[in-house]
This record gives C-alpha cells, sequence and structure tokens, in this order.
C-alpha cells in the first residue's frame, strides 16, 4: 500500500497531493512499469479521505499518460517508469508497441482457468477445520507417496469418475505433474532397455522438456484424426509412449476405443513396454459420454496414470498423483521411497475432506456446466469467421484449436492480433519437430478465464483485426 502524506494545511487540494506524490514515483523509478497500484477503494481507506478524492488523482495520471486503466483489473504503471532509464527503441518499433501495451485486452490463454469461481468459502473452513483439529501428526513427515487418507481419497475418485484401477498403495502424490514427470524419469533408469520415448507431435511441451533434459531419446510422433499412429510406433525403437489420449494436447482429439485397444496391445508385446497416460482434462466434456482412461481398461499393467487438481481446481494448488503399475512400484519402492512427499501435509489434508466431504465433486459440477457455457458461446461466435476457419477439439478441455484459410503466417496473424491487443498462442509452438511445408496459421483459444462478455467482444475484434489476411 502507498504510503502518502497528506498536509491537511497546504493550499494545494488533497487530490493534486496525491496525484504529485503518485507522478514522482513514478517519475523517479520507485513505482516500475506494469506495478499494480491499490484499487481507489483500498487507498482511500487507507489515506482517510474520501473515494471521489482518489478517483480524481489516478484521472489525472491516466489522462498524462503515467497510469493506464485497465476495466476489470486495475491501475497500472505505464511504460514511462522505463523510459526514464533505459534508451527506448524508436516508436515505429511494432515490437515496443506490444510490449508497451499492458495488459491484453482479451487474453484466450489456453492455461489458463476461471479462478473467480474458485470456492473460497469452502477452502477457507476446511483450512479452520484442519488447525482447530490440533493434530500434531500434520506437523510431521508424513508417508513418502502421500498421507494414506488422501490417496484412498483419490483412488476412490478416479475409480468412480475414470474407471481407474488401482489400490492406494500404487498412487504416489507430487508438487504437480511435472514433478511426478521428473521422478518418473528417474524410475526408468532402473527398467531395462528404454531405448527412447514416443511422444505425440505436436505435444505437451513441457513434458518434452522434462525428458530430453534428463537424457531421454525423444521420438516424435505424427498423429492422424484418431490419435498417435500406431505403425510408426511400431517402426520406432521406443518402448515408452506418452500420450493424453481424453483430450490430446494441443490438438483435442478424442482417442476412441479401438486405437486405445491397439495402443495396449503395442504395450503387450514386448517386456517393457509402458503407455505414460497424461490425463489432464478428463473433467471437462461436452459432448458424448466419457471415455474410459487408458489404466481401466489395461489388464496387464503396462499404464502409469498421471493427473492433478491444477485444471480442475487451482493451478497454485499444485497437487498431483500418479498411479504406477504394481512392477514399477517394486522398482520405486526399491529406488526411489526415500524421496519425501513434496506436498504439504496441510494441504493434502484440505484435499482429502474436500473430496470425501462431496465438495469436490459440487465444484465440478459446477465448472462443467460454467465451461459448457463459454464453450458453447465461443462455438457460437467463432461462426463471424463463415467459411475461412475451421475448428478442432471442440468437445471438451478447455481450450479449443481455431485453423485459418489463409496464406498468411502464423506470426502475422499472432503478431497484429497483439497490436491489437488481442493475445493468442500459436499451436506451432506445440511441435516437436514443425511440419513441412509450414502448416495452416493455427492458435490455441482458451475461454475458461474469459469473462462471458469479453467472448462475444473478443472474438468481433479479432475478426476485425484478421478480416483481411482471410
Amino acid at each position: 500500500m502507498l504510503t502518502i502524506h497528506i498536509d491537511t494545511h497546504s493550499s494545494l487540494p488533497m487530490y493534486e497531493q496525491i496525484y504529485n506524490y503518485i507522478k514522482n514515483e513514478i517519475r523517479n523509478g520507485s513505482l516500475p512499469y506494469r506495478y499494480k497500484l491499490p484499487s481507489t477503494r483500498n487507498l482511500a481507506s487507507n489515506l482517510q479521505v474520501s473515494r471521489n478524492t482518489i478517483d480524481m488523482s489516478y484521472a489525472q495520471l491516466v489522462s498524462e499518460g503515467y497510469i493506464e486503466a485497465v476495466p476489470k483489473s486495475g491501475y497500472y504503471v505505464a511504460m514511462v517508469s522505463d523510459l526514464t532509464h533505459i534508451s527506448p527503441k524508436p516508436a515505429s518499433d511494432p515490437k515496443l508497441l506490444i510490449k508497451s501495451r499492458i495488459p491484453y485486452r482479451y487474453d484466450f490463454s489456453p492455461f489458463a482457468i476461471d479462478i473467480s469461481n474458485f470456492p473460497y468459502n469452502i477452502w477457507r473452513k476446511l483450512s479452520k477445520n484442519c488447525m482447530n483439529e490440533y493434530n500434531n501428526d500434520l506437523f510431521l513427515l508424513g508417508n513418502n507417496q502421500g498421507d494414506e487418507s488422501l490417496r484412498a481419497a483419490i483412488g476412490g475418485y478416479l475409480h468412480e469418475s475414470r474407471g481407474v484401477n488401482c489400490s492406494k498403495e500404487q498412487i504416489v502424490i507430487g508438487a504437480g505433474a511435472d514433478y511426478l514427470l521428473q521422478l518418473l524419469a528417474q524410475l526408468f533408469q532402473y527398467v531395462k532397455t528404454i531405448n527412447g520415448i514416443a511422444m505425440e507431435n505436436p505435444t505437451y511441451k513441457q513434458a518434452y522438456k522434462i525428458f530430453t533434459g534428463l537424457r531421454y531419446l525423444v521420438v516424435p510422433m505424427e498423429l492422424d484424426p484418431y490419435g498417435i499412429r500406431m505403425q510408426p510406433l511400431y517402426e520406432s525403437n521406443a518402448n515408452v509412449v506418452y500420450v493424453t489420449p481424453s483430450h490430446q494436447y494441443p490438438l483435442g482429439i478424442v482417442m476412441p476405443i479401438k486405437r486405445r485397444m491397439e495402443l495396449l496391445q503395442w504395450a503387450d508385446k514386448a517386456a517393457n513396454r509402458y503407455i505414460i497416460e497424461d490425463d489432464h482434462d478428463s473433467e471437462f466434456r461436452y459432448k458424448g459420454k466419457p471415455i474410459p482412461s487408458l489404466q481401466g481398461i489395461d489388464s496387464s499393467g503396462k499404464v502409469i496414470y498421471l493427473g492433478t487438481f491444477s485444471r480442475a481446481v487451482a493451478p497454485a494448488i499444485r497437487v498431483g498423483y500418479m498411479v504406477l503399475p504394481k512392477k514399477l512400484l517394486e522398482l520405486y519402492k526399491q529406488y526411489l521411497y526415500y524421496y519425501s512427499s513434496t506436498v504439504s501435509r496441510i494441504d493434502q489434508n484440505i484435499i482429502t475432506h474436500f473430496i470425501t466431504d462431496g465438495y469436490f465433486e459440487r465444484h465440478l459440477n459446477r465448472m462443467r456446466k460454467l465451461y459448457k457455457g463459454k464453450h458453447d458461446l465461443l462455438v457460437q461466435c467463432l461462426k463471424i469467421f463463415k467459411d475461412k476457419v475451421t475448428i478442432e477439439g471442440e468437445n471438451g478441455g478447455l481450450h479449443l484449436v481455431l485453423h485459418f484459410l489463409s496464406n498468411a503466417s502464423e506470426k502475422e496473424m499472432i503478431d497484429s492480433a497483439g497490436n491489437a491487443g488481442i493475445k493468442l498462442y500459436g499451436l506451432s509452438e506445440h511441435y516437436i519437430i514443425k511440419p513441412e511445408p509450414p502448416a495452416t496459421p493455427s492458435v490455441l483459444l482458451g475461454y475458461a478465464n474469459v469473462p462471458y462478455e469479453n467472448i462475444r467482444a473478443g472474438i468481433t475484434a479479432l475478426y476485425e483485426v484478421l478480416k483481411d489476411y482471410i
């Protein structure tokens, strides 16, 4: 909070004193570029002045370009603070224009979720109950795989919702999917003849970086309308394959049961073949009945199942789970059991009650309805492009893929949208090996954290920017 001394005996109006203080702090660099100022309500309360006084101060700062007002977000320090410290590029440089705009008017991030509907009151209640239990054990190190009660709760939830068959002993709790992938990559070092890891192309690049960072050979696999192609997989030397069958990331392909069975047959044909099933978006499906997990139809112990609460609840929860086949569980206990759980036992306790007390199911039902509404509105709004675009992956998840029928490059279109304050995310960034010749320009359109009113306005604005390209 800003500490501003107001001289009540000065002939200078209070709003002007506040204006001068903030302006000087910006000019000397004390308030840096992109710094978010306190809300008018909070600053008025802190300084014991009327809210109108703060409104007048902020209005003057906005009119002079020292700060920027962002709808439904607040006030931010503009680029002027940086100009006092560095030599700027010419104003005609489009990169500078993009950098100086904070934040975007419309951000169609495929990674974001709707935090405004986080169950704050429930979480607060469960946190309070956890502290009121006076359970000193929660402040001691627990089971290295995660608390037994949480693993049992997750096992029950996975069986009911995804058909996963496992005991609580097979579950390992960790701080997010990325950590668990690192742990799994270490575990593979104790499995004989791991020659390489096949991955869908395009794919979840974070997993790719983890595997290559730990010196594994990664073999990119082309996709067809049903998911990963089987013939190239058989022809490769890889004996581990990483897939996202429920909602392929990023294309959104839902792998049908026939291809799932073919994948399981591939794994059965040789020892030490495994399938990593990342089921990250399985909770959100808008058309047809849920397809059972690969793990649920695996009778040979070949599937390693990964999931997380980051998409369903909140990214900051940082709780993921991994279901190990029994053979790999034995290796884990033999070689890696010394790793302590990376999730606070207090957080584990809260999530356990969140699941077992029924709050998680109710939260999912509410979010499915909310996301389906946004999904349907986005698809409807995209009709403005008529036959100039095709949509892929619109049956589930929290984003869809928009392919433009255009000779322009993906970068051109994304940069043009950025200049208009619309943040887009290119599909090409998710390829391990980019297709030759270059694919149709395509973007991922996330809608989870976009307010309803911004979906229609954002797509209309996007059309006006891109209509000359298509």
